[in-house]
């Protein structure tokens, strides 16, 4: 008989926003499949009988290639196991969890999508920057940041005129690149712009400063990724509104 896989989504790192959903199907798991940034936290709820498989990545570095990871999937369903595919933040929203479907559905695999908590969205939370406000910012744009200008469909040079808030993800690389780029389409150079790195967990650090600056401040303060990139008014906030520290971090 055939099993199923869960394509589930663990949030942005503090293991008090999985959901319950993602917890309940953990617990039913004989194989969990995970990447990099899930907490160990989270990890905890797998049954102590399942079979854990590490598939993290880094730039430059990958555990298994991802064709590797979805006959993984493929595999370990067809033999009748309860599967679970556990990724940081949201299973599509820059999580491959698209590509594994479509694989599983290609076999006739049942699946089912456990959707997590964006890193696009609580790591601005977690610093006290809303990412729509009445009188800044009417919507927002999310967009990679991995392959800075080359990303494919990516129009930057119609965000740049955009007034709405940019949200950058996997863009730590090429982040004098992005800046500079934006200039160069329009945007104003004094436009704010934030840095939240490990947003929502005990290392979480926000650099803030301009389309002009923040390059600079983000060198000299040493950020790392995982980050996201915040730009625009909204980010003016942040002074007024950061509530989180990160002696709060949640603990399961």
């Amino acid at each position: 008989m055939t099993g199923r896989v869960f394509l589930i989504g663990a949030g942005p790192g503090d293991p008090g926003l999985l959901t319950l959903k993602a917890k309940d199907c953990l617990e039913q798991s004989d194989v969990v499949v995970y990447d990099r940034l899930v907490s160990p936290e989270i990890l905890a709820f797998i049954p102590k009988h399942a079979d854990r498989v590490y598939v993290g990545k880094e730039a430059h570095n990958h555990t298994l290639p991802q064709a590797e990871i979805e006959d993984l999937l493929v595999e370990k369903a067809l033999c009748g196991q309860t599967v679970s595919r556990l990724k940081g933040g949201d299973p599509f929203v820059y999580g491959r969890g698209a590509e594994e479907a479509e694989a599983l559905a290609a076999r006739g695999i049942p699946f089912e999508i456990v959707p997590g908590i964006s890193s696009a969205i609580a790591a601005p939370a977690y610093a006290g920057i809303p990412l729509t406000h009445r009188t800044l910012a009417s919507g927002f744009h999310v967009v990679t940041g991995h392959e800075c200008l080359h990303s494919r469909g990516t129009p930057w040079e119609v965000l740049a005129l955009s007034s709405q808030t940019l949200v950058i993800l996997m863009g730590m690389g090429h982040l004098p690149e992005i800046t500079d780029k934006l200039i160069s389409y329009g945007r104003a150079p004094d436009t704010p712009v934030a840095v939240v790195s490990w947003g929502t967990t005990a290392r979480q650090e926000v650099v803030v400063g301009t389309l002009a600056t923040i390059a600079a401040a983000v060198a000299k303060n040493e950020v790392k990724p995982p980050a996201v990139i915040v730009v625009g008014d909204v980010v003016q906030l942040h002074e007024k509104l950061h509530w989180f520290e990160p002696d709060m971090a949640l603990s399961l």
